[in-house]
């Protein structure tokens, strides 16, 4: 009975890979021709079964670039960036993508090796390397209660605690931030949450936001390129 039942499972499995790739294959040879619409909907499907796969998202973001649709391109690339961050490709589209709309994704004075340092870990890689750090750091520490040999040691793992903890407190609060991006051609950025409040700019697509208040269908918003604060349409945003 249990070879039957192995069996049925590992036929689902492989019809399941098979019907993936099938799918991925479709995507890839409309996005190849041109049709990056239907190429963008399968790629979607595709992702409602597999909602954590940077490509995807990476794919999706080509599709709506390709489209002219700037700033729902630069939300799906970032949310690749998120899941894999070391892969180039994807890091170097979402900054042509932001360099479009007239953002950075390295902030300015800082150097890009660091940048690339800081992100290469994902935000998981870096809660098992502080959960390593711990466990290795308290090991080593009760060898030395006990033999009292090792102090260089107890002191590494201390400072790789706390390098490791570190980074991940500041890439947790990063990565954690309410970000959203302007999906709209232009966004009015208003003085208060309503059209009967004066509209004090006008924000391009592609520009990222941090998401501050919410009020029936408005966002409070601080423009991180620019550092303003206002009230824009909830419609206008696509969150990240």
């Amino acid at each position: 009975m249990k070879k039957y039942i192995f069996a049925f499972l590992f036929f689902v499995l492989t019809y399941a890979s098979a019907l993936q790739a099938a799918s991925l294959q479709q995507a890839d040879d409309f996005y190849r021709q041109g049709h990056f619409a239907s190429a963008l909907g399968e790629y979607e499907e595709l992702l409602r079964t597999y909602p954590n796969d940077p490509f995807l998202y990476y794919n999706i973001g080509n599709c709506y670039f390709k489209m002219g649709t700037k700033g729902l391109a630069v939300a799906n690339y970032y949310r690749a960036f998120r899941l894999s961050p070391r892969d180039a490709d994807i890091r170097h589209n979402l900054q042509l993508a932001l360099q479009h709309s007239g953002e950075r994704l390295v902030p300015a004075g800082m150097p890009v090796i660091l940048h690339k340092a800081f992100f290469s870990l994902t935000l998981s890689e870096l809660k098992g390397l502080c959960f390593v750090c711990i466990w290795a750091f308290c090991l080593v520490t009760a060898f030395w209660c006990w033999k009292r040999r090792a102090g260089w040691a107890v002191w590494t793992l201390l400072a790789c605690l706390l390098v490791s903890t570190g980074w991940y407190v500041g890439r947790f609060k990063l990565e954690t931030r309410p970000l959203a991006v302007v999906a709209a051609p232009v966004a009015e950025l208003r003085s208060g949450p309503g059209t009967s409040f004066p509209a004090s700019a006008n924000v391009a697509q592609g520009h990222l936001v941090l998401l501050q208040d919410s009020r029936d269908k408005w966002k409070e918003v601080v423009i991180l390129s620019q550092g303003i604060k206002g009230w824009v349409e909830d419609s206008v945003l696509e969150k990240i």
